[in-house]
């Protein structure tokens, strides 16, 4: 009893921290252009890709302030990789819910018996954590995707249309997983509490 109300008071603190740093992270991803004075970086990024209306150039945090191309080509590079993790994240916050794997994630544990969402922190065990961990450490340092040819689009002279496509969608994606996060923590606490039967309430034919 006293575990799950630990649970129930640390997971609202989790996600205020998770949202903030997330929106801490991806504050210069957007691109209003200012107006009066505007700094140095400002007005060598503001022609970037990814900057685009009704935004215009948008770091409120200042990010970009005092930084020079190279640390700018940084950023990008891990705004493109959060939001490819943002998008296969909201791709497994949503498939979970109307299909489950038959094989076991942890002996004795069988894929359908883990709940969706956040309730699957404590449910799955220790052995799976590390498990999980160790192979996002070892694609993330290793590198391993690589570059695919199989499935790669002839983009004929699309590629920066192409390249937009996918910071876009990966900026909708961090804002999405965010507030699945936030209902799923909300509902996890407060059960029934936005009086709906399903977590993904926008796509009702999934649970047909």
């Amino acid at each position: 009893m006293n575990t799950i109300r630990s649970s129930r008071s640390i997971y609202p603190k989790m996600m205020k921290i998770a949202t903030l740093a997330a929106l801490a992270g991806s504050a210069a991803a957007f691109a209003p252009a200012q107006q009066g004075r505007a700094s140095t970086a400002v007005r060598g990024f503001e022609n970037e890709l990814g900057v685009i209306a009704p935004t215009g150039f948008f770091d409120p945090l200042g990010f970009t302030q005092d930084i020079d191309q190279e640390k700018f080509d940084q950023y990008r590079t891990a705004e493109l990789k959060h939001g490819r993790v943002a998008q296969l994240a909201v791709v497994g916050y949503v498939v979970p819910e109307f299909f489950r794997w038959g094989f076991d994630i942890a002996p004795g544990i069988a894929c359908a018996d883990v709940p969706n969402g956040v309730a699957a922190i404590n449910a799955i065990p220790a052995l799976g954590w590390a498990q999980i961990i160790f192979a996002i450490g070892a694609v993330d340092v290793r590198g391993w995707f690589g570059n695919f040819d199989i499935g790669k689009p002839d983009l004929k002279g699309k590629e920066e249309e192409r390249a937009l496509q996918e910071l876009q969608h990966g900026r909708l994606a961090m804002l999405a997983i965010l507030e699945l996060l936030r209902h799923d923590s909300q509902n996890l606490v407060k059960p029934g509490f936005d009086g709906l039967d399903n977590l993904i309430t926008g796509l009702p034919f999934l649970y047909n």
